[in-house]
């Protein structure tokens, strides 16, 4: 699985938009998607800290970050803007950050409250998806552009699109601007 520098370095302009939506209010802000015990989904609105260094989530005592430390896979997706339906989501999975300094520089940055009953997790990268809709096109009068990357090292080869030349294909051969399904 890929850390969230590693996929902005293979990616950078579509992480570069990820962290816009997710960052747009500020600190970011997002619906974090887990896994409860009895496989169902769980989701919460969190806060996540993207930095040059990774994808990070302080997250209290709670359901989510049991379902976390039991089983590490997540999904975020990003709140809606204002102004479009634009949207943002990455899936991966999550890992429990144990490591004083990063916590204490992640804890500074995002302004965690010091002595809250929180644990710092980094979440790795094995899908991103960006959607951009055309605020002014009419209902249903358009498709919308929808870029996706896959972490080469885990995703399955890439479909081949006879709408998408070689030129719209990221470095390791994923589409990164396949059209909506």
């Amino acid at each position: 699985m890929a850390s969230w520098s590693e996929f902005a370095v293979d990616e950078p302009r579509l992480a570069d938009e990820i962290r816009l939506l997710m960052q747009q209010y500020g600190p970011g802000f997002g619906y974090l998607a887990t896994v409860r015990a009895d496989g169902a989904p769980r989701v919460h609105p969190v806060s996540p800290v993207i930095t040059d260094d990774g994808l990070w989530c302080f997250v209290i005592d709670s359901p989510k970050r049991r379902d976390l430390e039991r089983d590490g896979r997540y999904a975020l997706h990003s709140f809606p803007p204002e102004d479009s339906d634009d949207e943002a989501y990455v899936a991966g999975r999550a890992r429990p950050v144990t490591d004083p300094a990063t916590v204490a520089k992640l804890a500074r940055i995002s302004r965690a409250a010091p002595h809250g009953d929180w644990r710092l997790f980094e979440f790795t990268v094995e899908a991103a998806m960006l959607t951009r809709r055309d605020p002014v096109a009419q209902p249903g009068a358009g498709r919308p552009q929808v870029r996706v990357w896959l972490d080469p090292r885990g995703a399955a080869p890439a479909r081949r699109d006879s709408l998408v030349g070689e030129g719209r294909r990221g470095r390791h051969g994923f589409d990164t601007r396949r059209p909506a399904a």
